[in-house]
């Protein structure tokens, strides 16, 4: 199986979505329970209170959804890696893919985490050059 650098930090951006969304919706929440605004002569405005409140819970439950697509997603996308991590033959690429790509870790602490005298750039470059070699190996592969 041949997977790009774009199919393997799809993990990690919809990681990302999730928490900008989970943003979003605490502050269409924390909108959703304020106090309707007063009209210029300081009185509330209780006409239009249900149907902000309802346009507001329209929006959460909205977002919501969209939460739960992205992360049975992220469910799909993790199993995807984990199968395509799994058939590199090798133990010490192996370990780099997941710490990097399923974890989410920076470079360096993917490095720190191997250990021994291992550099963010070298780590970094086992990775390319393992992605490069395995996208030549494909007899069909466009460049």
């Amino acid at each position: 199986m041949n997977v790009t650098l774009k199919e393997l930090s799809q993990l990690y951006y919809l990681r990302k979505e999730i928490e900008m969304d989970k943003q979003r919706l605490e502050a269409l929440r924390a909108k959703a329970q304020s106090p309707a605004s007063a009209s210029s002569d300081g009185t509330p405005r209780t006409q239009n209170t249900v149907s902000r409140v309802e346009r507001y819970t329209a929006a959460i439950v909205e977002l919501e959804a969209v939460i739960a697509a992205k992360r049975e997603q992220c469910i799909y996308e993790r199993a995807r890696l984990e199968r395509y991590i799994a058939e590199i033959p090798d133990s010490y690429i192996r370990q780099i893919f997941t710490y990097r790509f399923i974890n989410g870790l920076s470079w360096v602490t993917v490095s720190i985490r191997l250990g021994g005298k291992n550099t963010a750039d070298g780590v970094k470059k086992v990775c390319y050059r393992y992605l490069s070699a395995e996208k030549k190996q494909l007899p069909h592969s466009s460049k």
